[in-house]
């Protein structure tokens, strides 16, 4: 529906002028005149397809796998030999071809069917006062001076007579308001008339079709709004500019999955003050920095602000693997059951070992991390496992039971320690004393 009235708005804009060639056409206003309307209509030059439908020529790609659609008109000006101008417009439209093979995905450049140039052609002539160019109408030569007799007018004699106006026959006399014109200013020996009744007639027909379009880009942009409100979510993130590095943890330093593209939208899972925990696809997950992103108004007031400690420990660790698979111990709680594991290594450049109250906050926020994600959907993972790669290392986990009392609020931080499980016991001491 939105696809049809946006096509059929801007065919019924290109009918209204006449070119003397494909997307160029010739002003009566000098150059200077013609450039200082283009500056002002330049905002109308560029921005974004609601849909390529009606816009491009067929390719041989199907127009439905394109997306966030976009068009630049590059617009030449030149000075004609009677004194006007020449305005040649051509229009760019970009758009983001998903491919299914994700491999061939990737910005690409559609051929313009014209109807953005013209569109932009018929704007120029609207600001340009509707002065018609040398060949948007026709005319027909001035009369000879002999047919047409003006009284001489003075400020003494305000009651002359209206001029007289002579010709071969009454139908071809001039209308009242061409009468009322030439009051104003004589003819002269380059004065053009047009036929007569042609001027008023196309004056209202133009009067009509405007009104008309009007009416019909109001409605259109009522359609493409409530079809915006109605499939944009509201748990969505965009990314605010090209090559955003979307990492495997959220830790400065960490594996780099794949950049993002500007404006490319990711639903979200969790977020803090710092990283937003994003879902690529099924079951594939990611972190993006904040500042890079463009959160929903609805999510900002959700966004807890990491503590000092936090934030120090996280540094410290990036994960190295993340699995689902039998538990690795033989802690009663999970013995033999099915558990998420994450297996985490210093960052580089980080000490060789690292205090029980450090890793302790990384546990802490992994847990909660990981319990969000699980969450989500229905899962298998009866807990879930954290392991330190390292010399120092130890194993923490906790049953998903537990964690859901903890995220409730009905266990303090300390009894849920007390209910987690610490291989070697001492190496996250005291906290988690056994």
């Amino acid at each position: 529906m939105l696809a049809i009235l946006c096509a059929a708005i801007l065919m019924m804009s290109a009918q209204l002028s006449a070119q003397s060639a494909p997307y160029e056409r010739k002003f009566l206003p000098a150059k200077a005149t013609v450039e200082r309307a283009i500056k002002q209509l330049q905002p109308e030059a560029s921005g974004r397809l609601p849909v390529l439908d009606g816009f491009t020529l067929p390719g041989d790609r199907p127009l439905d796998h394109f997306q966030r659609g976009f068009y630049q008109c590059e617009i030449q000006v030149s000075s004609t030999p009677t004194g006007g101008a020449l305005v040649r417009v051509s229009a760019k439209i970009t758009a983001w071809y998903a491919d299914p093979a994700s491999a061939n995905s990737g910005y690409q450049v559609l051929p313009s069917n014209g109807r953005l140039e013209t569109d932009f052609l018929d704007r120029l002539a609207d600001a340009l006062g509707g002065q018609p160019s040398h060949t948007s109408a026709p005319v027909v030569a001035a009369p000879p001076r002999t047919a047409v007799s003006e009284p001489s007018r003075s400020k003494d004699n305000p009651d002359a007579p209206t001029p007289n106006f002579s010709a071969p026959s009454p139908s071809d006399a001039l209308p009242a308001d061409a009468m009322a014109s030439s009051k104003l200013s004589p003819p002269s020996a380059t004065t053009s008339f047009k036929l007569p009744g042609v001027n008023s007639d196309l004056a209202t027909q133009k009067a009509v079709t405007d009104k008309h379009m009007e009416e019909l880009t109001k409605e259109a942009k009522g359609l493409e709004e409530i079809l915006h409100n109605q499939a944009h979510p509201k748990n969505l993130v965009a990314v605010r500019k090209s090559d955003t590095p979307v990492l495997m943890s959220p830790v400065e330093g960490a594996k780099v999955l794949f950049l993002a593209t500007a404006e490319d939208e990711f639903e979200i899972l969790d977020l803090n003050a710092n990283w937003v925990h994003i879902r690529i696809s099924g079951l594939s997950r990611g972190w993006i920095r904040r500042s890079g992103l463009e959160v929903p108004e609805t999510f900002a007031s959700d966004a807890k602000v990491e503590s000092p400690k936090a934030a120090a420990s996280a540094e410290q660790f990036q994960i190295k693997n993340e699995e689902v698979a039998s538990f690795p111990g033989t802690w009663d709680p999970l013995r033999g059951k099915t558990v998420k594991i994450v297996t985490v290594q210093r960052t580089n450049g980080i000490a060789s070992d690292t205090s029980s109250r450090v890793k302790l906050e990384f546990a802490k926020s992994l847990f909660q991390k990981e319990y969000a994600e699980l969450t989500q959907a229905p899962t298998t993972a009866a807990g879930v496992v954290l392991i330190f790669d390292s010399e120092d290392g130890g194993m923490a986990a906790a049953t998903l039971p537990v964690l859901q009392e903890w995220k409730a609020g009905t266990l303090s931080d300390q009894a849920f320690w007390r209910r987690c499980f610490f291989d070697p016991p001492e190496t996250f001491a005291p906290q988690a004393g056994q």
